[in-house]
């Protein structure tokens, strides 16, 4: 497979999957955040923020993958 292919397909995956990830980090907090001040929101948000970053790595790798 071409690295150009590749990379579409990640990309595409990549955009799926970050839309998806937040939709369910907002329904999350929905419950978990409903009588939380504000630095728990934001301690939640934050982490949820960047905790995608996690499960995408190994996306990202198989597409700079010779």
């Amino acid at each position: 497979m071409s690295p150009r292919i590749k990379k579409l397909i990640g990309a595409i995956a990549l955009i799926i999957f970050v839309a998806i990830y937040a939709l369910g980090a907002m329904a999350l907090a929905q419950p978990v955040l409903r009588n939380a001040n504000a630095l728990t929101s934001l301690a939640f948000y934050a982490i949820a923020g960047l905790a995608w970053i996690i499960p995408v790595l190994p996306l990202i790798a198989w597409m700079e993958r010779k």
